[in-house]
């Protein structure tokens, strides 16, 4: 995995002007596109501004830079910000798309009904400490009671005598939402310190001794952090697409309605086999068609 893209720190990558310019000038299916096609015979022109999920960010980067090599006239910025911010940014109709980890649907204060879902990956989410911790797996009820508090070293959960040093994700991420719904269940959380993205979070845990956090698949191939396993199951692509692996969110890029314009060739390029079978894998993602499984917005999982 190409480790410049995955370091980029609560980043923003922006392909062409800076967001203002987005904001006012386009919306989903503006007017200004002069192509909506997304076939190879017709270019795409137009401007996108997709912000929100930093789990998503290293996909869209790539699939937009992509996307503007077949299309010079199209302009796609790539945002972060968290899944919260996505929301409500597309939503208000600051920007085209909004990047999600979760479903609208769970984000109080917005309305699911006025969005439209698109799903383009699945991504795994792990738990992760600095390479220090002489620890390799926990079980769910350890990773628990960590991040709630009642366990503060790490030689009560088998490592060295160390102080834990928890890093969560701020509220309002997506990221921080799948892995307390899945790992918590229910409970608090301690306070702690909190970062705003997955960039962020992976160079902070990389460089404190005794840390302990959560990142996306697409982080994990870092140095000075490893990936913990839980109750003996390896965090990796084909524990998540059986659920053998727990810890995994589709990615969403919610429009306003119906996409039209440079949006609808921009998302429509998401399912090219191109995306789906080469640039999802490569950055550690998974495609929805491997999934074995799904799961709906209340967190039931069906055996497809």
């Amino acid at each position: 995995m190409n480790k410049t893209v995955v370091g980029i720190v609560g980043g923003v990558v922006v392909i062409a002007a800076g967001f203002a310019l987005y904001a006012n000038s386009n919306h989903s299916g503006s007017s200004d596109a002069k192509s909506s096609s997304s076939t190879s015979s017709t270019k795409v022109s137009g401007k996108v501004l997709a912000l929100g999920s930093t789990a998503l960010q290293p996909l869209a980067e790539q699939v937009a830079s992509s996307f503007q090599e077949k299309n010079p006239g199209a302009t796609i910025t790539v945002q972060g910000g968290g899944s919260g911010a996505g929301l409500s940014q597309v939503s208000s109709g600051s920007a085209q798309i909004g990047n999600s980890d979760v479903f609208a649907e769970e984000k109080s204060g917005v309305d699911a009904s006025k969005l439209k879902d698109h799903k383009v990956a699945v991504v795994g989410i792990a738990p992760v400490v600095n390479s220090d911790v002489q620890v390799s797996s926990l079980s769910k009820e350890q990773l628990r009671d960590i991040f709630t508090g009642k366990v503060t070293n790490w030689k009560d959960v088998g490592g060295k005598d160390e102080k834990i040093v928890v890093i969560n994700r701020a509220t309002g991420s997506g990221t921080r939402a799948v892995f307390e719904k899945n790992v918590l269940e229910g409970q608090s959380a301690v306070n702690t310190t909190e970062q705003d993205s997955n960039g962020t979070v992976q160079k902070i845990v990389s460089t404190t001794p005794g840390a302990i956090s959560y990142l996306a698949f697409a982080y994990l191939d870092a140095s000075g952090i490893k990936a913990l396993n839980i109750d003996k199951v390896t965090p990796d692509k084909k524990n998540v697409e059986d659920n053998s692996w727990p810890i995994w969110a589709y990615e969403h890029m919610y429009t306003k309605g119906e996409p039209t314009g440079p949006t609808k060739a921009f998302l429509d390029y998401f399912s090219t086999s191109e995306v789906q079978k080469t640039l999802v894998p490569k950055l550690g993602y998974i495609g929805l068609t491997d999934m074995k499984v799904t799961r709906d917005s209340l967190g039931k999982v069906t055996k497809n």
